[in-house]
C-alpha cells in the first residue's frame, strides 16, 4: 500500500495553508507522493516544490482547470512546465474569468442588502486567486452569516441568492493545455458530474481521445460503491487511475491529507518517475504507462 494525495490546495488558491506549511504537513503525514492543484495558478508550486525537497518528500507540479460544462468538470494536470507561457496564457484568462464573477458576485450582494467592499474581499485571500470562499469568508467577517456553510447555502451556492455562474474555457482547451505545458490531464472527482455510466463513459472517452491520461478513481468526495464503479471505467477506457482528497484545509470539508492506494491498480512509478523530473521538463513519459 502507499499513501498518497495528487489533489492540494494552498492559500495561492481557496486552500487556508500556505505551500510550505502544506508541504510540512505532507511531511509529517508521510505521504510517498504529492501533488499541489491549486485553481487557475501555479504561483505556490515553486515554494511547495522546494520544501518538499527539503522534507524528501517526492512532489509532482500541478494545476486544476475549470471547464465549461453543464456540471461540474474539472481537469487536473501534473507534470506542468511552470515556465510555459501558452499555459499562463490560459490560467491568466481564467483568472480574469474568475475577477468578472466576483463583481457580479459582488454586486448582487449589495443589491440584497449585504455590501462588502472588494478591498475586504481581497484581504480574505493570500494569493492571486480570488474564489466564493473568500467572499464567505467576508461575509462571516461582516457578521452577515454565522459561518461558511451558511454563507454557500444562502447566497453562494449554485441555490444561493447571490450565485453567479463563471465563464470558463471549453475542456478540449483545458486539455490541450495540459499536454502542451507537458503535463498529463486527468479528470477530477467524477463523480461530481453527477452522470451516469452511459454518459460519463461516453465522455471520458471522448475526452481520452483528444489527450485525457487519467481519472481520479480514489477521492474524499466518493463513497467505496463510486471508487469501484471509476476503478472499473477507467480500466474499460484505459485511463489511469489516480487519487486525492481535494483539501482546501478550513476551507474544505476534509480534516488531513493522504489517500490509501494499492500500487497494483495506481500508476505509482510513472508518477514518481514524472516528479523526478522536476518543474521544468518538457514532456512526459510516452503513453502514460504504468
Amino acid at each position: 500500500m502507499r499513501r498518497v494525495d495528487l489533489h492540494l490546495h494552498s492559500t495561492a488558491s481557496d486552500g487556508t495553508i500556505s505551500p510550505e506549511e502544506l508541504a510540512v504537513k505532507a511531511a509529517a503525514s508521510r505521504l510517498d507522493l504529492v501533488a499541489l492543484t491549486d485553481h487557475d495558478t501555479t504561483a505556490g508550486l515553486a515554494a511547495f516544490l522546494e520544501t518538499c525537497r527539503k522534507r524528501s518528500v517526492p512532489a509532482l507540479t500541478g494545476v486544476e482547470l475549470s471547464a465549461e460544462a453543464p456540471y461540474t468538470l474539472h481537469i487536473l494536470g501534473y507534470g506542468i512546465d511552470i515556465h510555459c507561457l501558452a499555459l499562463e496564457k490560459h490560467l491568466t484568462r481564467l483568472r480574469d474569468c474568475r475577477r468578472e464573477r466576483n463583481e457580479a458576485i459582488r454586486l448582487r450582494l449589495a443589491n440584497l442588502g449585504y455590501p462588502l467592499m472588494t478591498e475586504e474581499i481581497e484581504r480574505e485571500a493570500a494569493g492571486e486567486v480570488i474564489a466564493r470562499p473568500h467572499i464567505a469568508r467576508a461575509l462571516v467577517r461582516r457578521g452577515y452569516v454565522s459561518d461558511l456553510t451558511t454563507a454557500f447555502r444562502r447566497f453562494l451556492g449554485r441555490e444561493g441568492a447571490a450565485y453567479v455562474p463563471r465563464r470558463r474555457l471549453g475542456v478540449e482547451s483545458c486539455i490541450q493545455t495540459i499536454v502542451d505545458a507537458g503535463g498529463v490531464a486527468v479528470m477530477a472527482h467524477p463523480g461530481q458530474t453527477r452522470l451516469d455510466d452511459d454518459d460519463l463513459a461516453a465522455l471520458l472517452a471522448r475526452l481520452k481521445d483528444v489527450g485525457l491520461w487519467g481519472l481520479e478513481c480514489y477521492s474524499s468526495h466518493h463513497s467505496a460503491e463510486e471508487r469501484f464503479r471509476f476503478l472499473r471505467l477507467a480500466g474499460r477506457l484505459g485511463l489511469a487511475p489516480t487519487a486525492g482528497s481535494d483539501f482546501h484545509g478550513a476551507n474544505g470539508l476534509v480534516a488531513d491529507l493522504g489517500v490509501d492506494i494499492d500500487e497494483t491498480c495506481f500508476p505509482f512509478r510513472f508518477l514518481l518517475e514524472l516528479a523526478s523530473r522536476g518543474e521544468g521538463f518538457s514532456r512526459p513519459l510516452a503513453g502514460g504507462s504504468q
